[in-house]
């Protein structure tokens, strides 16, 4: 991972064409109503987060030219904090709710527009969680705007993984102060 750890962005996938179709993202995501701070709840590991013990949380705003600007932040193994800033560029103008996430020195992603990284599937209806992942389905997350979510909400949050075509127990839970303590498979929860 480096000092790095993208929330969204995706490794080198799969072969084009070798895997089922994209997850379809929500219908329409108010980029408006999505800004703001989120608590990763739970994820799908990687290369890039791995030294990120808890508290991994994602700020999303804008810039003075209203490009949407992602903020990471999170506590290390050693008690420290792990901070990146980059940018997301809507890729689909009629849902907008697939986007590709760039951030600065980061491998196929160090490139302000690209290919779609970052995928919507799932919205609580208030805004209040979101499940996110990618065309390959190689990365995936679990946000949500508190640090806990209540049972009736991971049933939908589970359910939402399930209907973009991967796996919860591939998902592991994120410790959050106020939220979960643990590291699981979220398919335990």
């Amino acid at each position: 991972m480096g000092s790095a750890f993208p929330a969204g962005a995706v490794p080198a996938g799969p072969i084009p064409g070798s895997l089922p179709p994209a997850p379809a993202p929500v219908a329409q995501l108010s980029v408006d109503r999505y800004l703001g701070n989120w608590h990763q709840l739970a994820a799908i590991p990687q290369p890039y987060n791995v030294n990120c013990a808890r508290d991994t949380e994602a700020h999303y705003g804008l810039d003075a030219t209203g490009a949407v600007t992602v903020h990471n932040t999170c506590t290390t193994l050693w008690g420290s904090r792990n901070e990146i800033t980059g940018t997301a560029t809507v890729n689909d103008p009629v849902t907008r709710a697939q986007l590709h996430v760039s951030f600065p020195g980061v491998p196929t992603q160090n490139h302000r527009s690209g290919p779609t990284n970052y995928i919507v599937t799932a919205l609580g209806p208030d805004y209040s969680w979101a499940v996110v992942t990618d065309p390959y389905r190689v990365s995936g997350f679990v946000l949500s705007r508190n640090p806990s979510l209540d049972p009736v909400q991971w049933r939908a949050v589970k359910q939402a993984v399930e209907a973009a075509g991967e796996n919860t127990c591939v998902y592991l839970t994120s410790p959050t102060v106020g939220g979960l303590e643990t590291t699981a498979p979220m398919c335990l929860t």
